[in-house]
């Protein structure tokens, strides 16, 4: 099934020739002038054409203190690096909304309890109502009974985090311990998905 597959492991993504291609020439079109890198307006420019969207000041600043003093911009390496590693995280959070929807099966846009056992049947049968609940109250940041979209992406990010710090190699009930009674449900659900 696509929960154990999507679920949550982010991966290089590889660009296409075709995409590489466009982005080499979104690079060429902002460099009008054939400076060689693009300026900070340049790159704005470049967003909103491969991304739709303008950048805010703080991730234009966060680009551009991320480039090499020397130069006098972005260079066409840098630039597909952060192509490629906004597509990875567009590929990711759209993996993310593919699972919550496949969880919120009556479309209403948050997930109840229900929902979380239903989903957690099919892909770990094996799993305890008890952690299923676990995981639920966990993931429900306000104790409303419902996880927003919101709630269910930061959940799949915080068990990522978790994950790659390797703390889901441990067992369950070193976990248990490691956070002192509590949040260990939300370290591994990723994993059962």
């Amino acid at each position: 099934m696509f929960f154990s597959q999507a679920g949550a492991r982010p991966r290089r993504w590889e660009a296409s020739q075709s995409e590489h291609k466009k982005w080499v020439e979104v690079f060429k079109a902002c460099d009008e002038e054939n400076k060689g890198y693009l300026s900070r307006e340049d790159f704005k420019v470049a967003v909103v054409m491969l991304f739709g969207y303008k950048p805010s000041k703080i991730e234009a600043d966060s680009v551009m203190s991320s480039v090499d003093p020397n130069t006098s911009g972005i260079l066409l390496k840098e630039f597909l690096d952060i192509v490629r590693k906004k597509n990875e995280a567009q590929v990711y959070r759209n993996e993310i909304r593919h699972i919550f929807t496949a969880f919120d099966r009556h479309y209403r846009g948050y997930l109840t309890l229900e929902d979380f056992k239903k989903a957690f049947k099919q892909v770990a049968p094996k799993l305890s109502e008890r952690i299923i609940l676990e995981v639920f109250r966990e993931v429900d940041q306000d104790s409303d009974g419902h996880v927003s979209f919101k709630d269910f992406e930061y959940a799949m990010n915080y068990g990522q985090n978790c994950v790659a710090q390797g703390w889901a190699s441990l067992p369950v009930e070193d976990l248990r311990s490691e956070s002192e009674g509590g949040g260990t449900a939300l370290l591994r659900w990723n994993e059962w998905l």
